[in-house]
């Protein structure tokens, strides 16, 4: 897999990201409304309905963002823990944890992917939407998800994939052309808009991501492409 970052080839992906993420925070939640025309809170839900089909106790929500999915699980989950690097993002979480009134069952840490600052085998469920592509190290953060798992435990990732068909073209010119020209204007910065279709493009998507997850010790791996293959549901076990 190809390295792609929002705005320069040259150095540290991870800080890139934390910059990006932390200028666009403030709009962030419309713009996901907006490019996705409200889809991804269906995609989410999935998220959740599979969640649903067994008891979780404490569950990771990674790259957490806002945290749109981290108080979607609290629904289902006794505890949630999310996490991210970008405290932008997280001071927009933890305001929306409060509106909802979940305090006491969601605690938003900022913390990267390839470290994580929890025991082995603490969590029950590992979920991560939208952010794995983002991973400054994939393979690295994908062990790190497995590490704190506990034995058993299930992961469920939500991620784009390249939609193939006449689907696919009109996706893939809406992606390129107009979200970052629209995500200029609403946000500020057309560069993060423009990083979202390129990474896509360099993810390792469906088969060889599956391979991916089973070579970071997951087993029982699934991937079930939503809305025309836009997105993939992946889940697996630890």
């Amino acid at each position: 897999m190809s390295t792609v970052k929002p705005y320069s080839s040259e150095g540290s992906k991870r800080e890139q990201v934390e910059r990006m993420f932390d200028g666009i925070a403030p709009r962030y939640d419309l713009l996901n409304r907006v490019f996705s025309l409200g889809v991804d809170r269906a995609w989410r839900r999935r998220v959740l309905r599979h969640l649903r089909r067994e008891p979780v106790d404490r569950l990771l929500d990674l790259a957490t963002g806002t945290a749109d999915l981290a108080v979607l699980c609290a629904r289902h989950a006794r505890t949630v823990v999310g996490a991210d690097i970008s405290e932008g993002m997280l001071a927009h979480g933890r305001a929306k944890v409060r509106r909802a009134g979940l305090e006491q069952r969601v605690e938003l840490v900022r913390a990267a992917a390839e470290a994580l600052p929890f025991p082995d085998g603490h969590f029950d469920a590992v979920t991560v939407a939208f952010g794995v592509r983002n991973f400054d190290d994939l393979d690295r953060g994908l062990r790190e998800m497995r590490r704190v798992l506990r034995s058993d435990g299930r992961v469920v990732v939500l991620e784009f994939s390249r939609a193939r068909g006449p689907m696919g073209a009109l996706f893939r010119l809406y992606f390129h052309r107009v979200m970052p020209v629209v995500g200029r204007w609403v946000s500020g910065d057309g560069s993060a808009y423009s990083y979202l279709p390129r990474s896509v493009e360099a993810f390792p998507e469906g088969a060889d991501f599956a391979a991916r997850l089973r070579d970071a010790g997951f087993r029982a791996v699934d991937a079930r492409r939503l809305t025309g293959g836009i997105a993939t549901l992946y889940t697996a076990r630890a």
